[in-house]
């Protein structure tokens, strides 16, 4: 989702701040792929685009960039480059900040390897991504979203450019814990929900509960413009913008500082963020969010996840 004022270019936000949609109409647990590693743990670099993580990968014969995008609940491949695949139809579409999303197409493909890590028999979906390569002047074949990781512990270093991954299987492997964890003194652990393959993190501000969706393919924290004043009282806003997202149209936003937010007992500084209707979010995730932390939160700190367990981890 490109942020648009007359003569100035503000930000970048990815998928693009919209639900992917996926299978039926979420993963189903019994079709997650084969994992196998030839070592429980491994160290996968990334580079950036903009604020977006990308990883090299390979599906089946086909090897290139891909955005890592908690954001989306399974592997989504550009349709520009995988319409050779076989046709598994969704009979769904995406909906995002910008409005719904067509033309996605289901199929299955035989091995995705990522770094040391190999699936098989992993069912993905197909749209066209040709606006995130545009925006980005880089070649894109897909995202990789949350279906891939729920077995794993990650920690994401974006100083150092690089995703430490291992394996959470086997007898007593759920209560592994990483060498870079051992000091509890230099981080908090917060706990986290994994509904319908989204990550979600309980936040408070003004005595209100909310909910908010960590995702990784988001260049920008968003914040739903149908919450109560005395939440959105504290943001002060600095501009109005246009938000030209992967939806048909584009829609007017405000973009301001947001401040008097927790995490579980964390208070979290002031954080960019934008101000917009995500009642499109609803109707994707069959339920409400009050918000998503981006790239302007995640970058801030090292930050981990360890999916079994259901923590994240802040370092401080």
């Amino acid at each position: 989702m490109r942020i648009l004022r007359p003569g100035l270019f503000i930000a970048v936000c990815a998928s693009l701040c919209w639900a992917v949609p996926a299978r039926s109409p979420i993963p189903d647990p019994a079709s997650d792929p084969v994992i196998k590693m030839d070592s429980a743990s491994c160290v996968i670099p990334f580079i950036r685009a903009g604020n977006l993580i990308v990883i090299k990968a390979k599906v089946d014969t086909i090897e290139g960039n891909f955005i890592l995008d908690t954001g989306a609940p399974g592997l989504v491949l550009n349709l520009s480059y995988f319409r050779h695949y076989p046709s598994r139809s969704t009979g769904t579409d995406g909906g995002g900040i910008t409005g719904s999303v067509g033309g996605n197409e289901g199929t299955m493909v035989d091995h995705v390897l990522m770094g040391g890590v190999h699936y098989y028999h992993v069912e993905a979906d197909r749209i066209n991504l040709g606006h995130i390569e545009n925006n980005k002047g880089i070649r894109i074949l897909g995202l990789l979203g949350m279906q891939l990781f729920t077995k794993f512990e990650m920690i994401i270093d974006y100083e150092k450019s690089v995703i430490f991954l291992h394996l959470i299987s086997g007898k007593g492997s759920a209560e592994y814990r990483s060498e870079q964890l051992k000091d509890t003194t230099s981080f908090d652990e917060l706990p986290i929900d994994i509904t319908d393959y989204k990550i979600i993190v309980h936040t408070e501000m003004a005595g209100k509960r909310l909910l908010f969706l960590v995702d990784f393919g988001a260049e920008s924290n968003v914040l739903d413009s149908r919450l109560p004043n005395k939440i959105l009282e504290n943001v002060t806003v600095t501009q109005r913008v246009l938000l030209d997202g992967s939806g048909a149209r584009k829609v007017e936003a405000l973009y301001g500082s947001l401040k008097n937010m927790r995490i579980g007992g964390r208070a979290v500084g002031d954080l960019p963020v934008l101000i917009t209707n995500l009642q499109y979010m609803c109707t994707s995730y069959d339920h409400c969010l009050d918000g998503m932390l981006g790239f302007d939160f995640l970058s801030l700190h090292k930050i981990g996840f360890n999916f079994v367990r259901h923590k994240m981890y802040i370092w401080r």
